[in-house]
């Protein structure tokens, strides 16, 4: 029997991170665990880091994941929000990365699309639809952890999509690159 592989999806932010692991299973998702990390209220943006960077590796060393999903920052207007967002993202990725942990980032919207078909659905909507499709419950002060979740799953989801083919400019790039296919 093949070994379940163990995604950890995280939906970073420096407030609330909210983290899934979903094992797949006979080539289908299964909820282990779901929660958050709260650093609390530091004057100090640092200690929050130094806190999530902390929770990040002992989530990595507890449920020891084959691989790391995470989501990635959305563009806003808010140039100190994203770089706080991206310096949270950063200590969580370097968590994965002192355990060997491959991570893979999609998309907020690519994640929504994955989820419940929609790029543009809200939190509210993932929850509802992983809340259906895997028998949630109490999912209303949790949305931060089903958005970790519906990261896993989506990365689960890339996983069993073809591979692009590989892409040529012209012919003179086709012969370039496959000169055993040319006669």
């Amino acid at each position: 029997m093949e070994k379940p592989l163990r995604i950890l999806g995280i939906d970073p932010g420096t407030t609330v991170t909210g983290y899934g692991l979903v094992e797949i299973r006979n080539k289908k998702p299964v909820i282990l665990h779901m929660g958050n990390i709260t650093p609390g209220k530091f004057k100090d943006h640092y200690q929050r880091l130094k806190v999530l960077h902390e929770r990040a590796l002992h989530l990595v060393e507890t449920y020891r994941p084959d691989v790391m999903a995470i989501e990635a920052p959305f563009y806003g207007k808010n140039v100190q929000s994203m770089l706080k967002l991206g310096r949270g993202q950063g200590v969580i990725m370097a968590a994965a990365l002192m355990h060997g942990v491959p991570i893979h980032e999609y998309a907020p919207l690519l994640v929504k699309q994955a989820i419940t078909g929609m790029g543009r659905a809200s939190k509210e909507q993932v929850a509802y639809f992983l809340q259906k499709v895997y028998d949630l419950k109490e999912i209303e002060s949790v949305l931060d952890e089903t958005d970790a979740v519906a990261v896993a799953i989506c990365h689960f989801i890339q996983l069993s999509k073809p591979q692009k083919s590989k892409e040529y400019k012209n012919w003179g790039d086709f012969i370039k690159k496959n000169p055993d296919k040319v006669k």
